[in-house]
């Protein structure tokens, strides 16, 4: 089954989830920049999180644990474009670590992969929103409480269409 995402809702496995998108809405041409979501069909991939601020106990995709020097490239200057990379880094990258707790947990979503075409966006997330569902740089945020509610259901075949 496959995650949804409309009208500022998640849906997915009988849960409608309120979410934010980007500040600007969806788009089907998407750029670096532009505050859109993208609207498409996905594939996820790992999930990314914080051990210090973060119990997982289900968990049925790849994870990896975020650590203080890691980060994702965002600069189409660089050949780790839409790529995890380590800082020192000597692009422009958006840290993965960091004090506000959007990114305690978070799955990559598959959006510009593979091939990464420079400028057609980057760092596409599924992130914890904050309480006031702020809008995002394009990515899909959702509260602490109801990612942890369909993480055990998530998998490495679910994928994510944005409306």
């Amino acid at each position: 089954m496959n995650i949804i995402v409309k009208n500022r809702f998640l849906l997915y496995k009988g849960y409608k989830i309120k979410c934010s998108i980007g500040k600007n809405g969806t788009t089907s041409s998407k750029k670096e920049g532009d505050l859109s979501t993208p609207k498409g069909f996905f594939k996820i991939g790992k999930l990314y999180y914080r051990k210090d601020r973060i119990k997982l106990d289900k968990c049925k995709i790849k994870k990896k644990i975020i650590k203080k020097n890691m980060g994702w490239c965002d600069d189409i200057k660089s050949r780790k474009y839409n790529r995890e990379i380590c800082f020192p880094f000597k692009y422009s990258a958006e840290k993965l670590h960091i004090k506000k707790k959007n990114y305690d947990i978070l799955i990559n979503i598959k959006y510009n992969y593979s091939p990464a075409l420079k400028g057609k966006g980057s760092a596409i997330f599924l992130h914890l929103a904050n309480q006031k569902y702020k809008p995002t740089k394009g990515c899909i945020a959702i509260q602490k409480k109801d990612f942890m509610k369909i993480l055990p259901l998530i998998n490495e075949k679910t994928k994510i269409l944005i409306k």
